[in-house]
């Protein structure tokens, strides 16, 4: 049939209709037309040929519904939907329901147990909030289980730091509001990979290669079979022991699964399960590993075996790690375990911190670059939380996100709009004055001024100050204004250093600016990271009796944290 003869059927001139409609309802009388005709084709490919002829069509009614939309409302087009479509208003009201984290499949009440895995090279960054964050909240609403694993079998790319194993802990109760049900140590379980690893050799789904790396590499770009990888059982366990006792050195040998050499996916021929490591020269920094081991489980082996005898039911994990789900799914085929159901989610970039990893930051700590994991300048959660970042901002900003595959780029403003809700209702008003400049105030004014500690809530009491000596402190910028009104005093025309009175009450629309009393203030510093840098700010705090770790607004400023009497910590606008 010629595409251009056909004319749509009352079915399709319907669906037409009823499409333009719940768009309508989904952007509130706003519905587009090429949103429309990419849903209906993309569920109808019958239809595609004949897009000339359906286009203008959907394009009538996108302009009939939002015109319906904004005559009769939103409420009408629902109820239409209601009565001739029903299935497609419960499809929308799903839709509006799913606001942060997804369902996760298979999940029974009780039953569900999920694991956060760092390797402990440093203490947690903002990106392993993610997984503490996600892991936990289904662990809480199922009435589960979280796994805090330390996956810490690598000792040369990524050595592991003492302190992260208590500080880790620590900093993930902090973020989820409880301890993680159970703490597992990879490298306090050896024996157990061990144990898989004979299991693999002697059942015949595992082997001991000897091939060169640069060989092996080959044979796999090929989809040749290794020579190794037809040995005898028996012959396996002895090169197995070799590997154990110290005949073979790092690099002479590893345990391979055999997954099939002709797999589509190269990484997924017959992988790497164990090697060996010098922990002779580089032992363990745990002293009661130390050198003990010399064959070690590579992470996707460890892993693999470790959820399963952990007994996890879901893995939630980022979509570069799809490969090792389909590594580990297949060695469960060979011991005939069930794989875990699996998530992933995309990367998320935070425009103003670029990539950092956890091993950059740990040699730029080393080399001096940085003061420590708390330098006010790392997205680690010790540097967030010590300027100010609440656990529940973290939370909400993960939560928001949810699981997607979809990558992701924010602003650190989204984290701080969190952050905001949080602190804002419970944040004192202070001034801080920088580059104060002296002003003498002319003319009849009030000796003190009194205005609110909280503009929302009396309750919090007031501020006092007392202007009898006649000088108050501004801003040097502020200070070339012609006309000002200090905040919550009066308005002022400036001339040099003098202030002269005009009126408490409003007169005009001079600009507002914050000020402090000569008399109820002191010298004080703010500290504020900026584009890499620490700066001190040096200025006037305004008198208050405040203890460190109290969270206020800084007049003009923004927010930060009290770090003592005089010294504030700049957490965001």
């Amino acid at each position: 049939m010629n595409p251009m003869s056909w004319t749509p059927d009352d079915t399709t001139m319907n669906l037409i209709r009823h499409m333009a409609i719940q768009n309508a309802i989904e952007y509130e009388g706003k519905a587009n037309p090429g949103s429309v005709i990419g849903r209906i084709m993309g569920m109808n490919a019958d239809l595609r040929p004949h897009g000339k002829t359906i286009s203008p069509m959907i394009a009538k009614a996108v302009v009939e519904a939002n015109m319906m939309a904004g005559s009769k409302g939103i409420e009408h087009l629902k109820n239409i939907l209601q009565d001739e479509a029903p299935h497609l208003l419960e499809e929308r009201q799903k839709k509006e329901r799913r606001v942060g984290l997804p369902e996760l499949p298979n999940a029974e009440k009780g039953k569900v147990v999920l694991r956060f895995a760092p390797n402990p090279n440093g203490p947690l960054s903002f990106g392993h909030a993610r997984g503490i964050v996600i892991n936990g909240s289904y662990a809480e609403k199922f009435d589960g289980e979280l796994i805090l694993r330390f996956d810490d079998t690598d000792t040369s790319v990524k050595p592991p730091l003492l302190e992260a194993y208590q500080q880790i802990p620590e900093e993930a109760e902090w973020l989820l509001g409880f301890a993680p049900h159970r703490i597992v140590i990879a490298s306090d379980r050896m024996e157990h990979y061990y144990e898989h690893a004979e299991m693999m050799l002697s059942r015949g789904f595992g082997y001991v290669c000897t091939c060169s790396a640069e060989s092996f590499r080959e044979l796999r770009v090929a989809k040749s079979e290794c020579p190794c990888r037809n040995q005898e059982s028996g012959f396996n366990m002895e090169l197995w022991n070799k590997m154990l006792d110290g005949t073979f050195k790092p690099g002479d040998a590893v345990v391979r699964v055999k997954t099939g050499m002709d797999l589509k996916n190269p990484a997924l021929r017959d992988w790497p399960a164990l090697r060996m490591q010098d922990t002779e020269t580089n032992p363990h920094p745990r002293k009661e590993i130390g050198s003990k081991y010399r064959v070690w489980p590579l992470l996707d082996f460890q892993s693999a075996v470790e959820d399963h005898l952990q007994g996890v039911t879901h893995i939630i994990r980022g979509k570069d790690l799809m490969d090792s789900t389909r590594k580990q799914t297949l060695l469960y085929q060979h011991f005939e375990w069930d794989y875990p159901e699996t998530m992933y989610w995309g990367r998320v970039k935070v425009h103003e911190w670029g990539g950092f990893s956890t091993s950059q930051m740990r040699r730029d700590i080393e080399a001096g670059l940085f003061e420590g994991w708390d330098d006010p300048r790392l997205p680690t959660i010790s540097a967030l939380k010590n300027r100010g970042i609440t656990s529940e901002a973290l939370r909400q900003f993960w939560i928001e996100l949810g699981v997607t595959q979809k990558d992701i780029s924010v602003p650190l403003a989204t984290l701080y709009s969190h952050n905001t809700k949080q602190i804002d209702d419970d944040a004192p008003r202070i001034s801080f004055v920088r580059n104060p400049v002296k002003l003498q105030i002319t003319g009849e004014h009030p000796m003190t001024v009194t205005t609110s500690v909280h503009p929302n809530h009396d309750s919090m009491g007031i501020r006092t100050f007392d202007i009898s000596n006649h000088n108050v402190l501004i801003e040097k910028e502020d200070s070339v204004k012609p006309q000002v009104r200090l905040k919550e005093f009066a308005d002022f025309d400036l001339s040099g250093q003098s202030a002269k009175f005009i009126s408490q009450a409003r007169s005009d629309k001079r600009p507002i600016i914050h000020w402090i009393s000569e008399n109820d203030c002191k010298k004080a510093t703010l500290i504020h990271p900026s584009d890499g840098e620490i700066l001190e700010i040096e200025g006037v705090l305004e008198n208050h009796e405040y203890t460190p770790g109290t969270m206020l607004q800084i007049e003009r400023i923004g927010y930060g944290i009290l770090l003592d009497d005089c010294t504030i910590m700049f957490t965001h606008d």
